[in-house]
């Protein structure tokens, strides 16, 4: 399918991270797109990542749901919203309304969300809508509200460079919001005195550049923030007037913080008293103090408390909402933000106001003109799912998100979704693990063809625009739910011809009995006309009508907050362990969460080759005690077990792992991976708060797994229906690469590489083939026309054959005879040398070409790296693997 593409520089905004940054996507004449960074978006000045730097390569159609579906058939729009329509409607009329669902996700614009909230919430009457954002930033929705009345970022992201103290707390800045690495990185070199204090179990990228380490044991980060609450308070460093004018509960917090004390806080945390001493002090003595905190403080049983532990140190020293000082939440997707501000969770109601507030659900039901809106918040991610098992929820609405991987116990998960008796997914993808399960499945619109708002982690408001035309019959979200509301019989609340309309109106109802009562205030957003929406310019909220906007605005620096009397609280947390502990029969823990070059279940970043040559396939973090304990080898595999699923993952053996956990990632599904599919291990225990999933501490066991072979090959065409034990599927230069291995022995090795090979009806083509049957050996390299079609390497162990080395054969339309035997023997010629595996996404520099560099004398920095080899010069996201490489020694280690 070919689309008709005009030629133009389009401003939109990255489909990733929280950090959302600025992007200019230029379409050519021939129809080719290429991005760059936007050097005016407040949020990045031009900077991206890997992941954004790759996403014109991620565009393409391969694999797009293209027409509506029901149970696999294909059938007309008109067909399929009716359905969906008459489907709600009969089980609304049986069961009401309470027996539906919506699941949404932070990868949909705020006008989608916007409509898709005001559809459940007040027509069809439920607060049954949740956010796959419950799994990445409910606690510090329900720790903002705790603290300051309402879900407010105090700061900006100019607070990083303003700061003299950077703590991030459960955040790999460096890896999952590079930008914002890369701004505060930035920053160090110019200012070297100020300092990063990096607080996690994992010796992360991140924490490998700071200046100090905390690697307290994992879930304990309450008790070290009462512990730093107490210090404070005995080394008089509190500030007593701001306490005592602009808070409540600071008695009871000092109470709860000095039950743990310094000695407690040492024990819980596991750090020594000269980490903590000097921790403490450094805090204590430092005014501008910024705290970043992310999933690692996020994902857990007492996440919201870990929130308000860390916010009630920043109130008590009257550190907030001044430049370079205060609390800052960094959120993982591109609009869970805009999800938050629209009320997509199901606790809350649009423009930061409350389900459970009778003021706010009259005000919002009046502006809707709605017949019913619900008096209790709905069920969460974890519940909802629970009552989509148990029957309690008959229809289920799923957009632009992948439970069946995302969820915890995501087999519980994809269980109860089979069984239920009508499902409806709206995605970009055909084949993703949750549209398996799909009654019916609706083509959305993917980045590119979106067009709307998204607000990034430091409120600012940015256009998503369109520079490619729908394919096939994919629709905008708002247009997918604003004719199923039409079907329903609610076509005049929902009479928009596009998202300015949906804009202007959600702008609206945020100013509506405003004045100043609420934080969230975009009523300036009203008055726009459709121009003026379309050249709309990045802004940061509030932005009240009659006001000029800005991009750099802070909360609280006047100590008034939205609580009744206007004063923040300060929450007495206890330290509570996690809600279930490792055991004899699961000895570990396991922590999950992202590398640097994927994002989520790689829908997007699996379409790019340069992003999978990082990391390409699924893989657990082991300490080497535990790996030597158990006779683990890197690189072999392990499986890995819970009460509720197992997988088998590559070891990584490093000492950035403590003993005694496990980090395994997030991103693998069952398209790529055989068992990788992490998610159906971890536990559904959730904050009894915030509903958020404890996704970085579920007790499991480690076991080497007993592979009879392993094997790994590189294909022109994908490989189809692999039938091993373990296998993971990459994108690779000119096609695929492919890791292999099983439990059985292997019969007919001939048989299988013909398989694996896609050699089937393929007279034409020839095949080398090299056999130790007594070592248990084989090597197949085939050919067509002179052109490699793919080859196959199985050994008793691990293949130590170069990924990128052989892959590169693929793009060549004629093999020497000479390279075929250097194929088939897999080792490289010293006219091709191995440039080992690849550490910058963006130039494909491999770990052995650096190396090289600097054995050579050619380069003993980053950035002479940079000089000689261009790694790190373009987006910046290797740049701190670049220093581990370059000057490991150097890096003072953490005090």
């Amino acid at each position: 399918m070919t689309r008709t593409i005009r030629e133009t520089t389009v401003k939109t905004t990255c489909p990733y991270c929280g950090v959302g940054c600025g992007v200019l996507a230029t379409t050519a004449a021939d129809g080719t797109v290429s991005v760059q960074g936007d050097p005016d978006h407040p949020a990045n000045f031009g900077r991206l990542c890997s992941k954004g730097s790759a996403l014109a390569e991620t565009i393409d159609l391969d694999g797009r749901l293209l027409h509506p579906e029901i149970n696999g058939k294909r059938v007309s729009w008109d067909v399929a919203t009716r359905t969906v329509a008459q489907r709600f409607a009969s089980i609304i009329q049986e069961h009401g309304p309470d027996a539906i669902a919506f699941y949404v996700s932070g990868q949909i614009l705020t006008e989608d969300y916007y409509i898709a909230n005001k559809l459940m919430k007040g027509f069809i009457g439920s607060a049954n809508i949740d956010t796959n954002s419950r799994l990445c930033m409910a606690s510090s929705v329900a720790g903002h509200k705790r603290a300051f009345g309402t879900d407010t970022v105090p700061g900006c992201y100019e607070d990083l460079e303003e700061a003299d103290l950077v703590l991030l707390v459960g955040s790999n800045l460096a890896w999952c919001h590079p930008v914002l690495f890369q701004r505060l990185m930035t920053e160090k070199e110019r200012r070297p005195d100020l300092m990063i204090v990096a607080i996690d179990p994992r010796r992360t990228m991140t924490a490998r550049s700071a200046d100090m380490h905390l690697a307290l044991e994992p879930g304990t980060d309450v008790a070290l923030f009462n512990g730093l609450l107490d210090w404070l308070s005995n080394t008089g460093r509190l500030d007593s007037t701001f306490i005592a004018e602009h808070t409540n509960g600071c008695l009871e917090a000092l109470e709860t913080a000095r039950a743990t004390g310094f000695l407690g806080a040492a024990e819980a945390t596991g750090l020594s008293e000269r980490k903590l001493t000097a921790f403490f002090g450094l805090f204590a003595e430092t005014q501008k103090v910024v705290t970043v905190f992310s999933q690692g403080v996020n994902q857990s049983s007492s996440g919201t408390d870990k929130v308000n532990a860390i916010i009630n140190c920043h109130l008590a020293t009257g550190r907030i909402g001044k430049p370079g000082m205060g609390p800052m939440s960094v959120t993982g997707q591109p609009n869970a933000m805009g999800g938050r501000e629209v009320g997509g969770l199901a606790n809350q109601l649009a423009c930061h106001m409350d389900i459970e507030n009778p003021m706010h659900r009259e005000l919002v039901q009046g502006f809707w003109a709605s017949p019913t809106i619900p008096e209790r918040q709905g069920l969460k991610a974890v519940d909802m799912f629970q009552a989509v098992a148990d029957g309690s929820i008959k229809a289920i609405w799923i957009m632009a998100t992948n439970p069946v991987d995302s969820m915890p116990d995501a087999d519980g998960v994809r269980a109860a979704l089979d069984g239920c008796p009508f499902v409806v997914v709206s995605d970009v993808m055909r084949d993703t693990d949750t549209c398996a399960v799909a009654d019916v499945l609706l083509p959305a619109a993917g980045w590119g063809e979106k067009d709307g708002t998204v607000t990034n982690s430091g409120r600012h408001v940015s256009r998503q625009r369109n520079f490619l035309p729908l394919p096939g019959e994919a629709r905008a979200d708002w247009r997918i739910i604003r004719d199923v509301a039409h079907a329903m019989g609610f076509a005049d609340a929902f009479d928009y011809a596009g998202p300015a309309d949906i804009a202007r109106e959600y702008a609206a109802l945020s100013k509506l009995g405003n004045k100043g009562a609420r934080d969230f205030d975009i009523g300036a957003c009203a008055a726009l006309d459709t121009a003026a929406y379309d050249a709309l310019e990045p802004f940061q909220w509030p932005w009240t009508a009659g006001e000029a906007p800005v991009t750099e605005r802070r909360f609280f620096a006047d100590g008034q907050f939205y609580t009744r009397d206007g004063r923040a609280r300060m929450i007495a947390t206890e330290p509570r362990a996690p809600a279930s502990g490792v055991d004899t029969d699961h000895p570990f823990v396991l922590n999950t969460g992202r590398v640097r070059d994927h994002w989520h279940t790689m829908t997007r970043t699996a379409k790019s080759q340069r992003l999978s040559q990082h990391i390409a396939e699924p893989f657990a973090e082991i300490h080497p005690d535990d790996a030597r304990a158990l006779g683990i080898e890197t690189a072999s595999l392990v499986e890995v077990a819970s009460r509720y699923g197992r997988t088998i993952l590559r070891a990584q053996v490093t000492d950035d792992q403590r003993p005694g956990s496990l980090f395994v990632p997030i991103h693998w599904t069952g398209q790529h991976a055989s068992m990788g599919r992490i998610d159906a291990l971890v536990h559904p225990n959730a904050d009894p708060v915030s509903g958020q999933p404890e996704s970085k501490f579920t007790p499991v066991s480690l076991t080497p797994f007993g592979a009879r072979w392993f094997g790994f090959a590189v294909t022109a065409e994908k490989p189809q229906a692999v039938n091993t034990d373990y296998w993971a599927l990459a994108k690779s230069a000119g096609g695929w690469r492919l890791e292999l291995a099983d439990a059985r022995d292997l019969e007919d090795a001939d048989g299988f590489a013909r398989a694996i090979l896609g050699l089937s009806g393929r007279e034409d083509a020839e095949m080398l083939a090299y056999h130790d049957q007594s070592a248990g050996r084989h090597r197949f390299a085939a050919f067509r026309h002179g052109k490699l079609i793919g080859a196959l390497f199985i050994a008793p162990e691990p293949v130590a054959v170069s990924r990128g080395w052989a892959a590169g054969y693929l793009r060549e339309t004629d093999v020497s005879a000479p390279d075929r035997l250097k194929l088939l023997a897999g080792r490289p010629g010293a006219d091709r040398p191995d440039p080992g595996a690849i550490v910058c996404a963006c130039y494909s520099v491999g770990i052995n070409q650096i190396v090289a560099a600097i054995e050579t004398g050619a380069a003993a920095s980053v950035e002479e790296i940079g000089t000689a080899l261009k790694a790190g010069t373009n987006c910046g996201s290797c740049r701190s693997e670049l220093k581990r490489i370059v000057d490991n020694a150097r890096l003072p280690e953490a005090v």
